[in-house]
């Protein structure tokens, strides 16, 4: 069962009490109550716990290792294939903080004209170049070979979360980031937004999207 539909579960639970408290009829609060038992035995245990996950997320502690730590290990398709490979790859090194950052900087990449409108096309755009692609691991000439796997399901976590709607708050709009030890001239023509860990966030210059 998807996340909406178990949305809409949750809330249905919360009328069925709801109603229970109030002056409705005796026999629409048993009929409630009925539906509610019938859905809460065909939902199945880790998508109620998932979308109590999700909610959790929009909270402070989303950045906390705490709760990462509560989180199943995240699977998913293509896109969350790619951006928590290239989360492992550029920030694996970074705060979950630092993380999150950079996969918003993905994120709002896909989601402008400017770039491509993938998650993968974000991440491979370029990769044709040798050392002029989009992300570095990507055109370095060398394997992509993952060895720490407690680094990895971190970054599959913080990618599962920020593919399914957790909010964009640390780099305001940022579509540019580079480590703190390089200067690149291209950083000169664009607004710093934020730096978080070793790395400097950028947006368009003003007035450019």
């Amino acid at each position: 069962m998807s996340l909406f539909k178990s949305l809409l579960v949750f809330v249905f639970i919360g009328l069925a009490a709801s109603a229970a408290q109030s002056d409705t009829p005796k026999e629409m609060v048993v009929l409630g109550l009925q539906v509610d038992q019938q859905f809460r035995q065909n939902l199945p245990a880790w998508s109620f716990n998932q979308f109590l996950s999700r909610q959790k997320a929009s909270q402070n502690m989303l950045y906390s290792a705490t709760y990462m730590e509560t989180l199943p290990v995240a699977k998913g398709g293509k896109q969350w294939s790619c951006l928590a490979e290239a989360l492992y790859f550029e920030a694996r090194g970074e705060s979950i903080a630092g993380q999150f950052a950079v996969a918003e900087v993905i994120m709002n990449r896909a989601d402008s004209r400017a770039f491509p409108n993938t998650v993968c096309g974000v991440v491979n755009q370029g990769i044709e170049r040798r050392h002029a692609c989009q992300f570095s691991y990507n055109c370095d000439g060398l394997a992509e070979r993952i060895h720490d796997k407690t680094a990895y399901q971190l970054a599959g976590k913080v990618a599962d979360l920020v593919l399914n709607g957790a909010p964009r708050r640390l780099t305001s709009g940022a579509m540019f980031y580079h480590a703190k030890s390089v200067a690149p001239r291209w950083a000169k023509k664009l607004d710093r937004t934020t730096t978080i860990g070793e790395h400097h966030f950028y947006a368009h210059e003003a007035g450019k999207s």
